[in-house]
């Protein structure tokens, strides 16, 4: 495929700038697909809740909204202007989606994009492939059940059942203070460096989706990095979930489910370590911010 010579690119987030933002998942999200922009030839820079709508906009050739808890209304200037619908699609305005030159969202179910008046292009959610491996830890060196992420407010179901029930969890993320006594929190935040290794070494990952978002099939972007390093995954079930990554992701929908899992034989309970190694070359192939970069350089480019 014949590229054009690199753009100038803005990949704006919702989050305020560092250091606060520095703990947004929006952010991660962001800088990984500005390194595989670049490493496309590109010229990509994340951009900052306050700058979302300045006048710098303007003199960008793209701009990357990744809508996820804030509207950004475009300028006008140069620049062509995508929108990638990552979470929270119940926010999505009405004409919003309008304002665009072209509309990506991170589910193939969202139950809205027909009524939105405006072609929406499935773009799933992704994982930094050169960081997410199975060699990034030895199997089995690390928690022997794992959550990652913060309260979201609410004391989130997979963490009250398996910490009501006793087992072993580590949990890592903000807030949790304010459910869970002192000792049974390992941090307020994992550095994303250390994250492939944290999810390599597990004995079990945890995952869980907001309900709109597992009933619209908004993929987390945790199940992406989690099987590309080849560990095993339990998660809520969420629409689509299969298509991508088949049974080797196993799901429970209820507190004693997921507690009869976690209890159970690993062996028994998840697929064995060649498929899950089979489906994290899959995904760290189909499913790469590479893999992404390049379908947003090809509209960008067609759209211009």
């Amino acid at each position: 495929m014949i590229r054009r010579r690199g753009m100038s690119w803005s990949v704006v987030v919702a989050a305020p700038r560092p250091p606060a933002g520095d703990q947004w998942g929006d952010t991660v999200f962001a800088r990984d697909l500005v390194a595989a922009l670049d490493r496309a030839g590109q010229r990509a820079k994340v951009v900052y809740r306050p700058g979302a709508e300045s006048e710098g906009r303007e003199q960008d050739d793209v701009v990357v909204v990744l809508r996820g808890l804030r509207r950004v209304v475009p300028r006008r200037g140069r620049a062509t202007w995508l929108l990638w619908v990552i979470s929270h699609p119940e926010l999505v305005e009405e004409g919003e989606p309008a304002e665009y030159d072209a509309v990506f969202a991170a589910s193939a179910h969202w139950s809205r994009a027909a009524e939105l008046g405006v072609p929406v292009t499935p773009l799933l959610q992704a994982t930094a492939a050169e960081r997410f491996r199975p060699d990034a830890a030895q199997p089995g060196s690390g928690a022997p059940v794992l959550f990652v992420g913060s309260t979201r407010g609410e004391y989130r179901p997979v963490v009250r059942a398996c910490v009501e029930a006793g087992v072993d969890v580590r949990i890592h993320g903000v807030g949790w203070q304010e459910f869970l006594a002192p000792e049974l929190i390992a941090s307020d935040f994992v550095d994303p460096a250390d994250l492939p290794a944290a999810y390599a070494g597990a004995g079990i990952v945890l995952n869980d989706h907001w309900a709109d978002m597992a009933r619209e099939g908004f993929l987390s972007n945790r199940l992406f990095d989690a099987t590309a390093t080849g560990t095993r995954v339990l998660s809520d079930p969420a629409a689509g979930l299969a298509e991508v990554f088949g049974d080797v992701v196993r799901t429970a929908s209820s507190p004693e489910e997921i507690v009869g899992i976690l209890r159970g034989d690993p062996e028994a309970e998840f697929a064995d370590r060649a498929r899950r190694l089979d489906l994290a070359e899959r995904i760290r192939r189909e499913h790469s911010f590479d893999a992404r970069a390049a379908v947003l350089i090809d509209r960008a480019q067609a759209l211009r």
